[in-house]
């Protein structure tokens, strides 16, 4: 049974915990997708439907913003911890590379994938990378064409949300792919484009603070944490939670 936040339903779950589901679907031969929606994914799925269906419909959705957490806490419900989609992500990589599961990466601009993917080979030599392919296309019949022909047992879907949510729900079934994982500027990351926040400020819970302070063009939309956190207060004190 998930967690509601404003709506949203979150896994209770730790980041290995997450893994070890992952690794279970895999080792099944199922098929499904992971979400990691902070709080402007959960107010943006309280205004589309589309985006609350395939949020639903994910096999794992996890608490990747502080705010979540905090949010849970305040309703009453608390989760066990945040799930920055990053660490997931790296966590199942390291995994896939030690049981043999194969991995695909989907998004970023041109060359970031290819550049994520050598430096992973590095970190982790036994990592089978079996193809890459950058967000930029206009047509998506040849990308899942390349996909289906490689079969990757693991899809990162890098498209930001809320596109990568939607195209999971939308593709994911059809593909010859047993987990995809939306993981938003990840690649950025594993390709050392872009820094995360030093650990003190993850710790803390204000890597999105450090986020702003590196991107002040992102200050709109770190508007939307007191959004949320003012609905949460005012469903804890008018609903008791509910």
């Amino acid at each position: 049974m998930r967690i509601d936040v404003l709506g949203t339903g979150f896994d209770n779950t730790t980041r290995d915990e997450a893994v070890e589901a992952s690794l279970s679907l895999l080792s099944s031969g199922g098929r499904g997708y992971v979400v990691t929606p902070n709080p402007e994914i959960v107010l943006q799925c309280r205004e589309t439907p589309a985006l609350a269906e395939a949020v639903e419909n994910a096999f794992l959705a996890l608490p990747d913003g502080i705010g979540v957490v905090i949010g849970a806490r305040i309703l009453g419900r608390p989760l066990k911890e945040r799930v920055p989609g990053i660490e997931y992500g790296e966590a199942l990589l390291k995994a896939c590379a030690e049981r043999g599961y194969s991995v695909f990466f989907l998004g970023a601009k041109p060359g970031i994938a290819e550049k994520a993917a050598d430096r992973l080979r590095e970190k982790y030599p036994a990592l089978r990378i079996v193809g890459t392919n950058d967000g930029y296309f206009k047509d998506v019949s040849p990308v899942l064409e390349k996909i289906d022909a490689l079969s990757p047992d693991v899809l990162f879907v890098c498209l930001g949300s809320p596109a990568q949510e939607l195209w999971m729900a939308e593709h994911v079934k059809r593909l010859n792919v047993h987990l995809a994982v939306g993981l938003g500027g990840s690649l950025d990351v594993f390709s050392g484009t872009v820094e995360r926040a030093p650990e003190i400020f993850r710790k803390l819970g204000l890597e999105w603070f450090h986020r702003l302070l590196k991107e002040p063009w992102r200050a709109k939309r770190m508007l939307k944490l007191p959004v949320f956190l003012m609905a949460v207060i005012g469903r804890r004190l008018f609903h008791g939670g509910r």
